[in-house]
């Protein structure tokens, strides 16, 4: 991990591994982008997470072109604070062809970051999961207070992953 300051935002890149073995140098900073008040996030992907559509604020939050998006796995927005066990949880929930939801830090393509209440819903035809809807909206400061402080706990027993 190498650390930089400029300006008043701290700033490093780092190695995310992600849960399929793959993994990629990412920049991340401390700058927060608010979630839009009112606004919903959504997005499909196909059975491997490989993003298919979005909508234009998911657009907007990530930092990414709709153009980079599309084609690309989900993970792309995953922040390095959030443990891998909570993506294996989810993954685990929609394979099951259930329903999960829970509180997501995100990384922006810009280094910065956003957090998201998302529900994640399986698309079953013919009783085979060919994809997921991702919609997400506005978390509230509390519910981000304790994901954090449960995410830097899990991370902490486990190590970094």
């Amino acid at each position: 991990m190498n650390m930089s300051s400029e300006g008043a935002a701290r700033s490093y890149t780092t190695t995310i591994h992600y849960y399929d073995g793959s993994s990629r140098e990412a920049l991340v900073t401390d700058q927060e982008t608010v979630f839009p008040r009112g606004e919903l996030i959504v997005s499909q992907t196909d059975a491997r997470g490989i993003i298919t559509t979005c909508n234009d604020a998911f657009v907007l939050m990530s930092g990414y072109s709709k153009e980079e998006l599309i084609g690309a796995p989900h993970s792309i927005l995953r922040h390095p604070d959030m443990p891998a066990v909570a993506f294996a949880d989810l993954w685990e929930t929609v394979q099951a062809g259930k329903r999960w939801h829970g509180y997501v830090k995100n990384l922006r393509k810009d280094g910065g970051f956003y957090w998201v209440h998302a529900v994640v819903i399986p698309k079953i035809r013919d009783g085979v999961i060919i994809g997921h809807t991702s919609v997400r909206r506005e978390p509230s400061r509390e519910k981000i207070a304790e994901a954090a402080a449960a995410y830097a706990e899990l991370r902490a027993k486990r190590g970094m992953d």
